[in-house]
């Protein structure tokens, strides 16, 4: 019989350093205004000599003195990130290291927005299966160092954080958390992206490998997030007997205010029963509902029906349905 899968713990660390909306205009023709109107952000956190590693690794630690447990007793971590310390060695790895989970083994997911969603899906079932009983997922994200600051339609938005969850497997039913989830991918690869590399055209000794800063067409992606997510998350609930109005708690992606207020709509739940921390972090990629779920949990939140959504590059999408009650 498959085994339980429970959240054993929480946590989320940010940069000290605070950017308000009136810095970025003097980097970019923008105002506080502007952006408040059309995102709602008010300030964010940048990594100043920090990288993606090691936000996580600050997450993993908090993870581990808030659950009682030694690094030696991880079995998995994965990270999820588009803003990895390096294309290889996986920032996985560089978290393990850096905690000295000796016994553990770790990989990276690239789901852009969504890839806390994907990751914790992931791992889940790893533990399933029965080899493995402790896993560490962490979504971290350093936006700051692939941004293009003269592009205002998409540098306004970002911040840098990190967030994830301690995992355990369990043969006790009653530990069980995970109700149902739905992974989804429409393939529209240039509507975001971020760190392209172009093939090499020919052999030169000046030739060397280049990649370009973020970019997002915002009006298709409003366009994605308003005609798709709702229609995604009402069917995951039906299909698994629930109704929107048994949703006690919502995290999405943190993308925007704005965006998160349609989806309210879209879904016809209140806006009082989603959890937002886009106000003052910033649009933090993967990291955002990691962040916002372990805010919600820290305020002892236990509900028995909330949804996490991510949605993002790719376009990738999912969610899934977990009773926290148990916690």
């Amino acid at each position: 019989m498959p085994r339980a899968v429970k959240i054993k713990a929480s946590a989320h660390y940010v940069p000290q350093r605070i950017v308000t909306n009136a810095e970025l205009s003097n980097y970019m023709d923008t105002s506080d205004e502007w952006i408040q109107k059309h995102t709602g952000i008010k300030t964010r956190h940048y990594a100043i000599n920090e990288n993606t590693s090691d936000l996580c690794a600050n997450v993993a630690k908090k993870l581990l003195a808030e659950s009682g447990t030694k690094a030696s007793e991880i079995d998995l971590i994965i990270v999820a990130t588009i803003s990895p310390d390096s294309i290889t060695p996986a920032t996985a790895s560089l978290v393990q290291q850096k905690i000295d989970a000796v016994k553990a083994f770790s990989f990276d997911v690239s789901v852009a927005c969504a890839g806390f969603i994907f990751a914790l899906s992931t791992a889940e079932k790893f533990l399933r299966q029965g080899n493995y009983n402790k896993a560490i997922v962490i979504a971290g994200e350093v936006n700051s160092k692939m941004m293009d600051f003269s592009d205002r339609t998409s540098a306004v938005f970002f911040g840098d954080g990190a967030g994830g969850v301690l995992l355990t497997a369990s043969d006790n039913p009653d530990d069980e958390m995970f109700i149902a989830e739905k992974l989804e991918t429409s393939p529209a690869p240039n509507v975001i992206h971020s760190g392209r590399i172009a093939p090499l055209k020919e052999i030169s000794s000046d030739s060397y490998p280049k990649m370009d800063a973020f970019y997002q067409d915002g009006r298709a992606v409003y366009e994605f997030v308003t005609s798709i997510v709702p229609e995604h998350i009402t069917n995951l609930l039906e299909q698994n007997g629930y109704t929107t109005a048994e949703l006690e708690l919502v995290v999405t992606h943190q993308a925007n205010l704005r965006l998160i207020e349609n989806i309210a709509l879209g879904i016809n739940v209140p806006l009082n029963k989603f959890e937002t921390n886009v106000e003052f972090y910033g649009n933090t990629s993967s990291a955002g509902i990691a962040i916002g779920l372990d805010r919600a949990l820290k305020r002892g939140e236990r509900p028995h029906v909330a949804l996490i959504s991510g949605f993002g590059a790719g376009l990738s999408y999912g969610s899934i349905l977990l009773d926290l009650s148990r916690l």
